[in-house]
């Protein structure tokens, strides 16, 4: 069972192995890849078949790996999750007066207390921009996250954005706006370490951290079968085995390794590597703004705000004053 998150949904790789009694050894091997199921059915040993279904997967993927390879160090990204040619059209906004968003009450830096007790971080920052750019006012109420769902279902607010995964048995619930951000994986690396690509074919052989159970293991054991999977109970124990060198790379949730990367506790050692992983197989399909089931006047009303937020660069000077580095 894949440990419970908020930043990336369940994900599921299974590599199954049987044989046929009788003179020829038949071996049947299947693996679920980003892009569709992979089975053969051969005489040939099972350590060809895996060998020849990861060339398979690794190919499948290769847009993905391509494209979170090669760069990576401390400059600093922006997601972008919006197609510019797909403009959306502003939506009638006579029926709404006013947007009582709901936000959690202990998720710095994205929903936490200020220091004057009222609601701060990422997430409030946006929900305020969001209301300028509607013309609308709006309150920002925070709850326990165990909460949240029940009170907007209760009429108690109009809308959640506390990083809430869109997630098939949240969609039972509530409506999400379009993601207006992701939790990619990340490899990082100590500064010291001559490692510049991250491709599969590069890293045969390295020692790589990773915690255990997690998305971000099965990720490892489906498409980077060449490499050593070291698990650790908790981000903490990973974090220091790469500190200590007790292994070449880590690889967990970006950002995560964001906050840990540009604050002290990493003492400066350590920096990203590659660009980032964004499978929605393993790491969710990314976080919305939830709204009541049905109500598609707000969910559209917010889905056009943040997209003209990100038209105009105000999304992304939020984003970096929040992540100078970025998990992206």
């Amino acid at each position: 069972m894949l440990a419970p998150s908020r930043l990336a949904t369940r994900a599921f790789s299974s590599i199954k192995a049987a044989h046929r009694p009788g003179r020829a050894r038949v071996s049947h091997l299947e693996m679920i890849t980003p892009h569709g199921r992979l089975r053969l059915t051969t005489v040939a040993p099972r350590r060809f078949l895996r060998a020849l279904l990861a060339a398979f997967a690794l190919a499948a993927m290769a847009p993905d790996l391509a494209a979170a390879q090669v760069g990576g160090g401390d400059a600093a990204g922006v997601p972008g999750f919006w197609d510019p040619r797909r403009r959306p059209e502003r939506p009638d906004m006579s029926r709404i007066t006013i947007i009582r968003f709901l936000t959690e009450t202990d998720y710095p830096p994205f929903n936490y207390p200020g220091p004057d007790g009222n609601p701060a971080g990422f997430n409030v920052d946006l929900a305020r921009l969001i209301c300028e750019e509607l013309k609308v006012n709006c309150t920002v109420q925070m709850r326990r996250f165990d909460t949240l769902i029940d009170a907007l279902a209760e009429n108690r607010g109009d809308a959640v954005i506390a990083s809430l995964a869109v997630t098939r048995d949240a969609r039972r619930r509530i409506d999400f706006t379009d993601p207006y951000y992701r939790s990619p994986a990340r490899f990082v690396v100590r500064r010291d370490t001559k490692i510049d690509d991250v491709r599969p074919e590069h890293l045969e052989g390295r020692k790589v951290g990773v915690v255990a159970h997690t998305a971000h293991e099965a990720y490892l054991k489906a498409f980077f079968t060449e490499v050593e999977a070291l698990p650790y109970p908790n981000a903490e124990a990973a974090r220091e085995a790469l500190r200590r060198g007790d292994v070449d790379l880590l690889f967990g949730d970006g950002i995560a390794l964001a906050f840990w990367l540009n604050g002290t506790d990493s003492a400066n050692c350590c920096m990203f590597k590659g660009g980032p992983f964004m499978e929605s197989r393993f790491f969710g399909e990314g976080i919305g703004i939830a709204v009541r089931r049905g109500n598609e006047t707000l969910r559209l009303a917010l889905n056009w705000a943040v997209f003209r937020l990100w038209e105009k660069g105000q999304f992304t000077d939020l984003w970096l004053r929040y992540f100078p580095v970025s998990p992206f």
